[in-house]
């Protein structure tokens, strides 16, 4: 036992010398380590600010309003709008004044003003289409004294009660029988003093093309992305809003169209006879298929397009807004202008007021057919896409330059023409 103790001494002076040489070493290299991380640090804090920099803000009281709009809320808006109980919601029918209820009831809920006929009391603003004659098994429906048409079938007025004559020589002799038929309106009212007379219009159409005449299985065209998805986008985007603590500076209309599917009935009657004067009425986004992600040209994810995207200066403002939100607002070269006619925005664009339709997919699988089902919607990216929309409302709102229409186009020249007959230039 005794003769292992020398051996041990030595053990630890030999360990204990190698342990001073390691850490001279460590302590020798240690300043040349930590000078080295010291200049990597701030490089790091550098790019860290830049990042943060670069990355768009958004103020908490707006970022609070976008995160209000849900994807469960969305869905269950569709179920409803596009769900059998409406029938696909034609131009004229019971489904289309159902689903015009409704969303008067969830403008209501928002806390919206109502802005129909009656001062202060309706969400409507109620057109009466007079009534007549049967001819080659289609009635005719018009207002102002024929300015606008629309065509029904016998059954459909029949369903909703209205007797037709058939076309004769003494046709007409009777009284005239009217339908009435509703755009929905409601308005969140600026808060800048001089700013809150003028508006920013966000918009869809509630009508589709109704139910199939004839045929087996399923004959409902629900018309759940056209344009159910739009129509419960006006609803998200009047709830989130109307949340914020602080209001947009100028006021922002809300509205459901009527008789899109049969010519832009509901918006253009509007533009002839604007609740709002249109003279204030600074721009105009329509919202269309904006649920279904599965374009005819292949998916659609994260992304959204106006038409006419650069006849006036929206564009840079939903881009930017995209850019905050994580949605690539982009031009589609060949879509773009060729669909600016095809929906509502063109009524008022007709009057001078700028004005685009936005959306996710221009044509999908099922548009016009049966198989629009609610059921096929992306959600999630329905309410990312509305968030961007909500924020571009908001900046439109709050900017103290109205939008204007693009000059230097060509294809803009009847527009600009209206804006300045519009606004006495």
């Amino acid at each position: 036992m005794n003769s292992t103790r020398p051996a041990r001494r030595g053990f630890y002076f030999a360990a204990t010398r190698g342990f001073l040489i390691f850490a001279v070493a460590v302590a020798c290299l240690a300043p040349q380590g930590l000078s080295q991380q010291r200049k990597a640090q701030p490089a790091k804090r550098r790019s860290k600010a830049q990042a943060q920099k670069k990355a768009p803000a958004i103020a908490p009281d707006v970022r609070a309003a976008l995160d209000r709009i849900s994807a469960d809320s969305l869905r269950g808006h569709l179920s409803f709008i596009a769900s059998d109980l409406l029938e696909g919601r034609n131009t004229p029918s019971r489904g289309l004044d159902i689903a015009a209820e409704y969303i008067a009831a969830q403008f209501r809920r928002a806390g919206l003003e109502p802005a129909g006929d009656a001062k202060g009391e309706s969400y409507f603003q109620t057109s009466e289409w007079v009534v007549g004659p049967v001819n080659n098994n289609f009635v005719e429906l018009s207002v102002d004294d024929g300015k606008q048409k629309i065509r029904a079938r016998p059954e459909q007025l029949a369903a909703l009660g209205v007797k037709v004559e058939q076309k004769t020589e003494t046709a007409g002799s009777s009284e005239k029988q009217v339908v009435k038929l509703r755009n929905v309106v409601g308005l969140l009212r600026g808060s800048d003093p001089v700013l809150k007379d003028s508006y920013v219009i966000v918009s869809a159409h509630y009508d589709h093309i109704g139910v199939r005449p004839a045929g087996e299985g399923d004959r409902i065209n629900n018309g759940a992305n056209d344009d159910g998805s739009g129509t419960v986008s006006v609803i998200e985007l009047a709830s989130a809003l109307a949340s914020l603590k602080q209001r947009p500076k100028r006021s922002i209309v809300f509205c459901a169209w009527f008789g899109e599917e049969k010519g832009l009935q509901g918006s253009r009657y509007y533009g002839r006879h604007p609740i709002f004067p249109l003279e204030k009425t600074v721009a105009m986004v329509n919202l269309e298929h904006m649920g279904r992600t599965d374009d005819s040209e292949g998916q659609k994810l994260d992304s959204a397009t106006l038409t006419g995207f650069d006849f006036t200066d929206l564009g840079p403002i939903f881009k930017a807004a995209g850019e905050k939100t994580g949605v690539n607002v982009y031009k589609h070269e060949k879509n773009s202008d060729a669909f600016f006619g095809r929906s509502d925005n063109q009524a008022l664009a007709d009057q001078g007021v700028p004005a685009h339709t936005l959306c996710v997919a221009f044509i999908f699988p099922d548009y016009h057919n049966v198989g629009d089902h609610w059921e096929k919607v992306d959600y999630a990216n329905l309410a990312k896409v509305n968030r961007m929309v909500a924020l571009s409302l908001v900046t439109i709102a709050d900017s103290a330059e109205a939008p204007k229409w693009n000059e230097a186009n060509p294809k803009t020249e009847r527009y600009v023409k209206a804006w300045k007959q519009l606004h006495g230039k």
